[in-house]
């Protein structure tokens, strides 16, 4: 079975109607319900809605008994303005889908044609358009919703489209592709004093000085191997915008990126360490918590195989590319659950980048996509 090109031209429209009413991290109301609208015609067997927030997981049973199969999607866009002249662009001031969902969507929503039409011989086919993957958030959600019990996947598979790469070229290589990340916050506290008399207050300044080049030294960057980590410090926040007082209290927002989650943890101990230590010094109380947290995403050899026959037999170019990449992705916790594994599109070489604000994801990648994944619920499923 394969998509038309009346088919083609449909997924092209929907993407389209998506990009143009994007929705934020655990708020995709809206575009859950396009998305179960889009899906009602290739009748599902049953529909999931409402999973860990506004996930759906639609199901398409085969006749005899066989794996399950699970291919995963995003629902969520950025908080970005777009910069566009396209007659698509976002309808939505301060959110749009600048990172691919959108055509991310539209390929399973191919998936969905197919298998509406053809169901599989065996096993269960289960299309997954996940919430919250941008904050980190989605995934742990999903896996946490008692009715995931229902899908429990024999394996999962899942793309991203890759700017930079030829269009149309696949990355894919076994092992860590994406970094495990967190976001961390720390809060600094003391006492506010005349600017007259700092010396009668406690001032986090000098903290958040030492700290800002400190925190950024724990991360050697360098070659993404397995001692990778990198600290990115995003966001500082010093007292109020007053010019008589010496500030009591102080924000800094971090991202710490490691290759593993092990490798995470040990640079999130470094990390609080080095907070505690250099506020007790300066006599200031500190808060630390942490957001947005990934793990790292480990695409398993046999899932990876998989994935290799069905490029192969469609005669989509693939090699390993520059992977592991420096980016997160929140399709690690399925691994932890199932043999899995994500390969990444090429969007073009010259393509802009994922999350700027003149992004949009290349229409031509939805045939491409779709048929890879088909003919890996074939070849699993029959």
């Amino acid at each position: 079975m394969v998509l038309s090109n009346e088919d083609m031209v449909e997924l092209a429209a929907f993407r389209r109607k998506l990009h143009r009413t994007p929705e934020l991290s655990r708020e995709e109301v809206q575009t859950a319900r396009d998305v179960r609208a889009f899906l009602a015609p290739t009748r599902p067997d049953r529909i999931i809605t409402g999973l860990g927030g506004h996930g759906i997981a639609a199901i398409y049973e085969g006749r005899a008994p066989g794996p399950t199969v699970m291919v995963r999607a995003e629902l969520d866009g950025l908080p970005i303005e777009e910069i566009s002249d396209l007659p698509h662009r976002s309808g939505v001031p301060g959110k749009a889908h600048l990172c691919g969902h959108d055509g991310h969507m539209a390929i399973l929503a191919g998936l969905a044609r197919v298998l509406g039409r053809q169901r599989p011989q065996r096993g269960r086919a289960i299309l997954l358009f996940q919430p919250a993957e941008e904050d980190g958030s989605g995934a742990a959600a999903v896996v946490a919703d008692p009715r995931f019990r229902e899908i429990s996947p024999d394996f999962a598979f899942a793309l991203h489209n890759l700017p930079g790469l030829p269009l149309g070229h696949v990355a894919l290589a076994e092992g860590p592709v994406n970094c495990a990340s967190r976001g961390m916050r720390i809060v600094l506290n003391g006492k506010t004093a005349h600017a007259s008399m700092p010396e009668t207050g406690v001032s986090p300044v000098n903290v958040v000085a030492e700290l800002m080049p400190a925190l950024t030294a724990l991360g050697r960057g360098g070659p993404m191997d397995e001692d990778f980590a990198m600290v990115t410090v995003t966001h500082v926040k010093i007292g109020e915008p007053a010019f008589g007082v010496a500030p009591a209290r102080a924000e800094i927002w971090a991202t710490l990126r490691t290759l593993t989650d092990a490798g995470m943890e040990d640079l999130c101990v470094s990390a609080e360490h080095l907070v505690l230590s250099a506020a007790r010094e300066k006599g200031l109380s500190v808060e630390i918590s942490h957001d947005d947290i990934f793990r790292h995403c480990e695409n398993a050899p046999e899932a990876v195989a998989h994935l290799r026959r069905a490029l192969d037999e469609e005669g989509v170019p693939h090699g390993e590319g520059e992977l592991p990449l420096r980016a997160s992705e929140d399709f690690g916790r399925f691994g932890q659950r199932a043999p899995a594994a994500m390969f990444f599109l090429g969007a073009g070489e010259n393509h802009p980048s994922l999350h700027n604000p003149d992004y949009d994801f290349p229409d031509d990648l939805i045939g491409i996509g779709a048929r890879v994944f088909m003919r890996t619920l074939r070849n699993l499923l029959g």
